[in-house]
């Protein structure tokens, strides 16, 4: 824009464009990154061969109701995060009840299986790849999601790339259900969420350079 074009602009009392609700632009981020972490999905591991069926499962449901309450639970935190002197005094409570939720459903399997069917309901049979499945879904969840974080004004970069890969990785973890064959809540409560503080973690490490204004 030329000086000139923007004093007249002043002069006339033409506001400035609003740009989008916060809120908004983590929707769009969020639904671009969920569809490049479902076509990720797709191309490498594949929807499991008995989803129908699973579907009709009550744990199936539990375990996506983890994950999808972990993401809003990370999305709450990560547009606290964003504005500046917003308070986070709730936030420890939202990021802690999917949590404490699934470990006590987990509590309760575990004392009521058998001992020898302990050990099977914590490891699974994946319990070697799933958080790293988890952390590679959430890749491109994560780019998306920081893109829209750094255009916004979190004053706590570290914080605000923690609950970035947070939130990308609970995203990822709603689109791995539709691969993962694994049904027991000890391994949900601890793989899963191991998976979700991969890019976490990273988030944390990354936002202290690429958040910091």
């Amino acid at each position: 824009m030329k000086t000139d074009d923007l004093i007249t602009m002043l002069a006339t009392g033409a506001g400035a464009v609003e740009a989008p609700p916060a809120a908004q632009r983590y929707a769009l981020a969020i639904g671009w990154g969920a569809a490049g972490a479902s076509l990720l999905m797709l191309l490498v591991l594949q929807v499991r061969h008995d989803l129908a069926q699973a579907l009709l499962l009550p744990m199936f449901w539990v375990k996506v109701g983890f994950v999808a309450s972990l993401a809003a639970a990370s999305l709450f935190a990560a547009l606290r995060l964003s504005r500046p002197g917003a308070a986070l005094d709730r936030v420890p409570v939202a990021l802690g009840l999917p949590v404490l939720g699934i470990w006590a459903i987990a509590a309760f399997t575990l004392i009521e299986a058998e001992p020898l069917e302990r050990s099977r309901l914590f490891f699974g049979d994946t319990w070697k790849s799933c958080p790293l499945l988890i952390a590679m879904l959430s890749v491109p969840v994560f780019a998306a999601v920081l893109h829209t974080m750094k255009g916004l004004a979190p004053t706590r970069p570290r914080l605000a790339g923690f609950a970035a890969g947070l939130l990308s990785g609970s995203v990822a973890a709603v689109v791995y259900c539709l691969h993962c064959p694994e049904m027991g809540a000890p391994f949900i409560g601890f793989w899963y969420l191991l998976g979700t503080l991969i890019p976490a973690g990273v988030g944390a490490v990354l936002g202290n350079s690429i958040l910091r204004w």
